[in-house]
């Protein structure tokens, strides 16, 4: 190879070095500028909920608080009724939670497991329920259960459950059908039943997509707004609803940065489960779009 030709390969490997170099750094700038945009509301949050109300209504705006009053924390989750809307949610959450993993995951099993008559069509018509925005169907919801007697309890979050989601039923029935045939097979050599099978091999295998529907279902409802508000009174309601107006002095003056301090522990435990649990929910979601 002639001197010149060395040059040349010479020059195009820096020139794919450099591409790849800047290509890179585009890359590691518009993470950071999205992290930025997505982390900005929630440090925001963080650093009001620091301030006395004189400092957080003061103008011009600072962005650091001249002292930490962490105080606010004390007064947000003590002086009200943080803690007995916090169990409020609570007692919907959990149960609803673990209802609608369930029941998703057998519907899911059967659309994915079982050969039926019309079993294609009912799984679309499962997904075309993905389309229909709830706000439409929350006042003849709430009509039918205020002739059921069942508003101002937790019955609708309980009978919610029990139907399962239309998104977990498709996590659970592309996760499903991705499992080798050979272990039902397997199963029911041994004389294993349907539903035996369902829950000692398929749910014990199905870890990643269990975690992701129990998240994202607990999540909806520790933030759900509307549902509480239209069905329970403000004795039964949930944290946010309670968080949006409870914050007030005597006078009825709001007092934003405790109310910004109960809203900083409000989301908290979202963080924490999404921080120790994104790898579930990212193989949750990834194996699902696998097929068997």
């Amino acid at each position: 190879m002639t001197a010149r030709a060395v040059s040349t390969v010479g020059r195009q490997d820096l020139h794919l070095r450099m591409r790849r170099a800047v290509g890179r750094t585009l890359s590691y700038l518009l993470l950071l500028l999205v992290t930025a945009i997505v982390v900005a509301p929630v440090a925001w949050i963080f650093l009001v909920s620091l301030r006395t109300q004189s400092e957080y209504t003061s103008y011009p705006i600072t962005f650091l608080p001249t002292a930490a009053h962490w105080e606010n924390y004390f007064r947000a989750v003590f002086e009200y009724d943080f803690v007995a809307k916090a169990w409020n949610t609570l007692q919907i959450a959990v149960p609803s939670t673990i209802l609608t993993v369930l029941s998703s995951a057998l519907a899911g099993f059967g659309f994915a497991r079982h050969r039926a008559p019309l079993r294609n069509v009912l799984f679309v018509l499962v997904l075309s329920m993905l389309m229909v925005p709830r706000m439409v169907t929350i006042i003849p919801t709430f009509m039918l259960f205020a002739k059921l007697h069942l508003t101002n309890t937790y019955w609708p979050w309980i009978l919610w459950g029990l139907t399962g989601s239309s998104y977990h039923i498709f996590l659970f029935r592309q996760f499903f059908a991705a499992i080798p045939k050979d272990l039902e097979d397997a199963a029911e050599v041994d004389g294993c039943g349907r539903f035996r099978i369902f829950w000692q091999i398929f749910m014990p295998n199905s870890t990643p997509v269990i975690a992701a529907a129990a998240i994202f279902h607990f999540q909806w409802v520790w933030g759900d707004w509307v549902n509480p508000q239209i069905f329970l009174t403000a004795a039964k309601t949930t944290l946010s609803v309670y968080l949006q107006s409870a914050y007030q002095d005597p006078k009825g003056f709001p007092l934003d940065t405790i109310q910004l301090a109960a809203v900083a522990v409000y989301i908290l435990p979202m963080l924490i489960v999404f921080f120790f649990a994104q790898r579930y929910i990212i193989q949750g979601i990834v194996t699902t779009g696998l097929k068997g």
